[in-house]
């Protein structure tokens, strides 16, 4: 699909920091609950947690006995009682699992999960070796914070209990636990379904822990994702993860000049790697265009392009110029060619379906020596546009006048796309005019930003939250700029609240969830926003 919008820059922000930072976020309240319900003993008080009929199960249970709901509300502690919610009758959902391996999954998988489940697995191996848990597949309703449906696995860590939760439709990487005993629990809302999960666990030894093909491991039985290595953000304690990457993104955007070239997607012509974002900057001599052609093209399909797309700026950053467009899909987009001596070019990928991707070639000529073809529109600028793109509304040629004399058009003029910011918690930033809708986010208006972030106020009373509100307005309430783009937020905006708000996350296991080197080194208030 072409979309494409009027002297509109879009400032992309990797949509799976910000997500992550819900799910870090609410996690840190789950852990101080966590931690007020267990006690000293891995197998006295963590068991204590579950359905006594769980407790009652011995080896010989069935590995997919019914289960009750999680009651966490013993008499000396202050939770309140789980709500009673169980799968339909005849469908197979917790129970407590002692052999040295074995496999369990959601109800009804790999059909949808019934709604109002809540199955709860005990995982108990025999000490020394520990619980190692794998997720084949996943399609649990998402994306992260996680707050509606998901898969958790809880773990007695050095006296404190550790939940990690996952959704989406991602597997996440091999699950290394420090435990012989590990609760698994599944959760879904009365509303959305998907296919659920699969997962295998086995023992292992403390010394012989592993991660499945194309992962990496780190921090004695970390496993990350191949997308996780080298992405410019420490996730190993010991930092290995970021070593020797000098030659990962070779081929992942960078400045291009001289007359002509080539970029393609990573990997091409196989399937790019899952959360991928790659910016070419093309640069040609003054009083030339650059021309942009594509001979291969496959990326995820979706109506508005929102997951994994190509979008094609005239400028020479991504916050300047109007979108020449923005495509997915398998059809090979039409040759553009900018205003001047500038194109900015973004590739995102997201962490769902991969595609073979693409290769193009670009290459520059003088804008007084160059003509455009009989069907074609030619611009005071040289830059020859489509017949349809005529009198619809959109400024394409710099100066508009593809939208000149058009009396007959039956679209209405533009005007400026910029909203004064109503959402409560995001006023008082350095700016007070927004835009919307927040097409990387997915966010329709200012009234569903202002839902989303309610959900923020639980960390308010933490010592950092000046500096996190500012950095989640930047990209859920971005900045209209004055040419009508959307900004995002600079990377000291980022690096300032990763540095403040660092601390207080570790103490509770959990790393800063945002890689703020994807975000704009600059102070430049044309290039990004300092909110």
């Amino acid at each position: 699909m072409h979309l494409r919008a009027p002297e509109c820059g879009w400032g992309v922000v990797v949509l799976s920091a910000a997500t992550l930072l819900l799910l870090a976020t609410f996690g840190l309240v789950l852990a101080l609950i966590l931690t007020q319900l267990k006690g000293q003993a891995v197998d006295g008080q963590f068991l204590a947690t579950l359905p006594s009929d769980l407790l009652g199960a011995g080896a010989g249970s069935s590995p997919t006995s019914p289960a009750a709901p999680v009651d966490r509300s013993q008499p000396d502690t202050t939770a309140a009682p789980q709500p009673t919610s169980t799968p339909p009758p005849g469908t197979n959902c917790g129970g407590v699992l002692t052999d040295s391996e074995g496999s369990f999954s959601s109800p009804n998988h790999p059909g949808n999960y019934p709604p109002n489940s809540l199955c709860v697995w005990v995982i108990r191996v025999p000490p020394p070796s520990l619980v190692q848990i794998h997720i084949s597949s996943l399609t649990v309703e998402g994306p992260s914070p996680c707050l509606f449906d998901w898969l958790e696995v809880q773990e007695q860590k050095e006296q404190n209990s550790v939940a990690t939760r996952f959704c989406g439709n991602v597997a996440p990487p091999t699950v290394n636990t420090n435990s012989s005993t590990v609760c698994v629990t599944f959760h879904s809302d009365s509303s959305i379904a998907g296919s659920g999960f699969a997962a295998h666990y086995k023992a292992v030894l403390p010394g012989h822990k592993s991660c499945s093909r194309g992962e990496f491991m780190c921090d004695d039985g970390l496993c990350l994702l191949p997308v996780s290595v080298c992405d410019g953000h420490p996730n190993c304690h010991d930092q290995t993860d970021e070593a020797y990457c000098s030659h990962k993104h070779t081929e992942c955007g960078g400045q291009k000049t001289g007359e002509h070239g080539y970029l393609w997607s990573p990997n091409h012509p196989r399937s790019y790697p899952h959360h991928q974002m790659c910016i070419w900057y093309l640069s040609a001599e003054e009083d030339h265009v650059i021309t942009l052609s594509f001979r291969n093209f496959s990326l995820e399909t979706q109506d508005l392009c929102e997951f994994d797309y190509v979008e094609v700026h005239d400028g020479i950053n991504t916050s300047t110029g109007r979108v020449l467009g923005r495509f997915c899909g398998p059809s090979i987009p039409p040759d553009l060619t900018s205003s001047g001596p500038h194109m900015t070019v973004v590739f995102v990928a997201d962490d769902g379906v991969a595609d073979s991707g693409f290769n193009a070639t670009y290459h520059s000529v003088s804008a007084l020596n160059r003509s455009c073809g009989p069907s074609q529109f030619a611009c005071r600028t040289g830059e020859c546009l489509s017949q349809q793109w005529l009198c619809d509304g959109w400024n394409d040629c710099p100066d508009g006048a593809d939208e000149n004399d058009c009396g007959n058009s039956t679209y209405p003029p533009f005007t400026s796309s910029c909203e004064f910011i109503e959402v409560e918690m995001c006023q008082g930033l350095s700016y007070n005019l927004t835009s919307f809708p927040n097409i990387w986010l997915s966010i329709s208006d200012q009234r569903e930003a202002s839902r989303l972030l309610r959900q923020y106020q639980v960390l308010q009373e933490l010592a950092c939250f000046e500096p996190l509100r500012r950095l989640v307005c930047g990209m859920f309430v971005p900045q209209c700029s004055p040419q009508g783009g959307v900004l995002q937020p600079c990377r000291s905006v980022c690096s300032s609240a990763e540095q403040q708000c660092r601390q207080a996350l570790r103490l509770f296991s959990f790393s800063w969830p945002f890689n703020c080197h994807l975000l704009a080194d600059s102070q430049e208030p044309m290039e990004c926003s300092l909110p």
